[in-house]
């Protein structure tokens, strides 16, 4: 009897072990299944953002438009679910995008590139700068010429761009009555146009990195002569500003600029009544040269040191390589390092006053860290639908018929895709790939025309986009309310991108950047003296 008990104690256990690894696996087997909504790959995983987009330029406010893009994307999701609906609001995409090491780094990097701009500011530097350019600069045009000009220097990344050129030259243009939109609409068109066609950039590595099987590098400077989107942005907005011609709402606010001073003109004019603390009387010029100087340095350092540089790999493969957030966070750190004991040697700041301009440029980063956030939440809802994969399938289906229209169509799918989501580097992700599959062992000099075609539309998309980081990045840099800047450089990208969707179809069918590129530039030129002609000057 003894041992019977015995016996079931031993069974019993073993038994209940037996189950628990069964169900275990069952479990497992289960979790495993991924869940696929009803309307994933379908023109529904486009609406939540063009929801958000429509909402945002009727309301003119951002915050609601994007969260109200943001839920539908997770009842589209859930199929109208109440617990999926706000577990994927919430665990897949806002905490989930927060999690994201990536995200992270470019919030960090977000953060001490806003404490710098506060020291240089309350050190003196950028009001010392503003007094030298003003003697050196005469009128609207010299201004925004400089501001042109440094925003093409400040090529490494276009975050970087937006934020310190608008820091910089903000002091001079309001000087010169520029209005804060005019202002964001240069900043914009400096900042990605410039770094996609720049080979020494956070995006020329993230191009590179996305063209398997080729050399990327070498693939990414053949293409730079087709990248007409950029290039076209860089004459007109040159053009318009020697022409001193504005159009569409523009020209409201420029009008308003140079008549009677209002530099907002609208209603949402959040940084209208933003004031530099005290700054300090000892700040000249260098404060604000040498912290420049220091942070474009060090962020170049950073970004090839994470591309291998210092272990072996060649510079250009190391830039090729870089992780741009972890390489932009390394090289503001030191940037600000610098900057903290330049100032505590010039005895400009005291060692408190530097350590109170951390919070402050944080504070004044907490607008454009808000959207971020949510344009970043609202992306995780287009990619849980599978946008990407909708996309993909138009792009391949056009593939066969229109092949002399080709870099013309894939430049008009870069163009909606990038504007309905908010990423110029996600449509790299999506649409190169294709791209080269396609082309890889057929049409080589095609190949290079469709992916030019597909980061000149990334670059087009992301410009009009007001969900766009780089967009919002602008807005920032320029003290500009966000709508006002979307609904103001709109029409400057549309033109640009007009006029570059026929030079992509003369160059599929000349086949020759030095004909089609020659082409997109005397019709730009001629599209700019009948704006000039239809709409006059702006003194």
């Amino acid at each position: 009897m003894k041992q019977m008990k015995k016996r079931w104690r031993m069974l019993v256990p073993t038994v209940l072990l037996l189950a628990m690894a069964f169900s275990t696996t069952v479990f497992a087997a289960e979790e495993e299944v991924e869940y696929v909504p009803a309307l994933h790959a379908t023109f529904w995983a486009l609406v939540p953002a063009i929801v958000a987009i429509g909402l945002a330029l009727l309301t003119k406010e951002v915050y609601s438009s994007l969260f109200v893009g943001i839920l539908m994307g997770a009842l589209l999701y859930s199929g109208f679910q109440f617990e999926m609906t706000i577990n994927h609001i919430f665990s897949d995409g806002i905490i989930g995008v927060l999690s994201d090491s990536y995200n992270v780094g470019i919030l960090v990097f977000l953060v001490i590139l806003g404490a710098m701009v506060s020291l240089m500011n309350k050190a003196g530097g950028s009001a010392a700068f503003g007094q030298f350019a003003a003697s050196h600069i005469k009128n609207r045009v010299g201004a925004q010429l400089a501001t042109i000009c440094l925003g093409v220097l400040i090529f490494i990344d276009d975050y970087f761009n937006c934020l310190t050129v608008g820091s910089v030259m903000r002091p001079v243009t309001d000087k010169f009555k520029v209005s804060r939109a005019k202002l964001a609409y240069l900043i914009d068109a400096t900042a990605a146009p410039v770094c996609i066609i720049a080979p020494i950039s956070s995006w020329a590595a993230a191009v590179t990195g996305f063209v398997e099987g080729e050399d990327g590098f070498s693939i990414f400077i053949r293409a730079i002569p087709y990248n007409f989107y950029a290039i076209l942005t860089i004459v007109m907005m040159v053009g318009m500003v020697v022409m001193r011609t504005e159009f569409g709402k523009m020209k409201e606010h420029e009008h308003n600029a140079v008549t009677r001073g209002d530099l907002f003109t609208t209603k949402g004019r959040p940084y209208e009544n933003a004031k530099d603390e005290k700054i300090s009387a000892r700040g000249g010029v260098v404060d604000l040269l040498i912290p420049i100087a220091a942070l474009i340095v060090c962020c170049v350092i950073g970004m090839i040191y994470t591309g291998g540089f210092f272990e072996g790999a060649g510079f250009v493969e190391a830039f090729s390589n870089s992780d741009a957030s972890l390489g932009l966070t390394l090289g503001s750190f030191f940037g600000l390092i610098i900057t903290i004991i330049l100032y505590q040697i010039r005895r400009v700041l005291s060692f408190k006053e530097c350590m109170d301009c951390i919070p402050e440029g944080f504070r004044a980063m907490v607008p454009a860290i808000l959207i971020l956030t949510f344009a970043w939440t609202l992306k995780a809802m287009t990619d849980s639908l599978g946008a990407d994969m909708y996309v993909a399938g138009l792009v391949e289906s056009s593939a066969g018929a229109f092949m002399n229209f080709l870099p013309a169509i894939i430049f008009v799918v870069g163009c909606f895709l990038a504007f309905a989501t908010g990423t110029s580097w996600g449509t790299f992700g999506i649409l190169i790939p294709i791209v080269v599959a396609v082309f890889q062992n057929g049409d080589p000099q095609m190949m290079i025309m469709s992916i030019s075609a597909c980061m000149a539309g990334a670059v087009c998309g992301d410009h009009c986009s007001p969900i766009s980081d780089t967009t919002i990045m602008a807005s920032a840099g320029a003290q500009c309310e966000h709508v006002n800047h979307v609904t103001t450089q709109l029409p400057y990208a549309v033109v640009a991108a007009a006029v570059s969707f026929v030079t992509y179809i003369v160059a599929g069918f000349v086949k020759s950047a030095w004909i089609a590129l020659p082409v997109g530039i005397v019709l730009m030129v001629a599209v700019l003296f009948a704006l000039r002609g239809k709409n006059g000057t702006v003194q």
